[in-house]
């Protein structure tokens, strides 16, 4: 056996699927985790990580299949969705590691106002904070957030705002969330270099007058 030979190649891309199949059981199992210890409440938050980890698990299980058994039109369409997921990954992971303090604010901005009164309250008490920034164009909604705020810093009547703890380390967890992304981006464009090789060799075992 040679790297780059058939059994390699098949090896190889079975190996990286099951270590996918991995990350995604993960994801399923750390959202229910979080879920059935009350850590998140918001059924968007938790079905979101639940849809990618039970994507990702299909994704794999049709690359790991196609490999086993060198199908070819399951190696096509595990090329392609992979290579799609690397190109919109890495643009994130890009836009991550870029991204400056104002565009840091208004994506903190546009992500709270997704988030229903419930989960803001729970992330309130987590983080020790009331409300998201105490801006001019928004002192309603900091007004209201403030109000509806159960926070035990809150008794002690000094409260910072959730925006500013969490503009604090914004920086640091964009640049973790950034690299990571960018190593599993490269991970993906890895298994489609390894899909194409593997799909245009032809199986040893094979009937010599196949066609590929």
């Amino acid at each position: 056996m040679v790297c780059g030979g058939f059994t390699c190649l098949k090896n190889a891309l079975c190996s990286l699927n099951v270590v996918y199949m991995l990350v995604g059981l993960l994801l399923i199992g750390v959202a229910v985790w979080g879920k059935g210890f009350g850590l998140v409440s918001s059924i968007h938050i938790i079905g979101g990580v639940i849809a990618v980890g039970v994507f990702l698990l299909l994704i794999a299980i049709v690359g790991l299949v196609g490999a086993i058994h060198h199908h070819q039109v399951m190696l096509f369409f595990y090329m392609v969705i992979l290579f799609i997921v690397f190109l919109f990954q890495f643009g994130v992971s890009c836009s991550c590691l870029a991204m400056n303090r104002g565009q840091q604010v208004v994506l903190l901005n546009s992500a709270w106002g997704m988030l229903n009164n419930k989960t803001k309250i729970n992330l309130e008490d987590q983080l020790d904070c009331c409300g998201l920034l105490n801006v001019s164009n928004n002192h309603s909604q900091f007004d209201e957030d403030v109000r509806n705020c159960h926070a035990p810093c809150k008794a002690e009547g000094s409260c910072l705002s959730c925006g500013d703890k969490m503009l604090n380390h914004a920086t640091e967890v964009l640049k973790i969330l950034g690299g990571v992304g960018l190593f599993f981006s490269f991970s993906e464009i890895l298994g489609v270099w390894l899909a194409v090789r593997y799909r245009n060799q032809k199986d040893p075992r094979a009937n010599p007058s196949a066609f590929l």
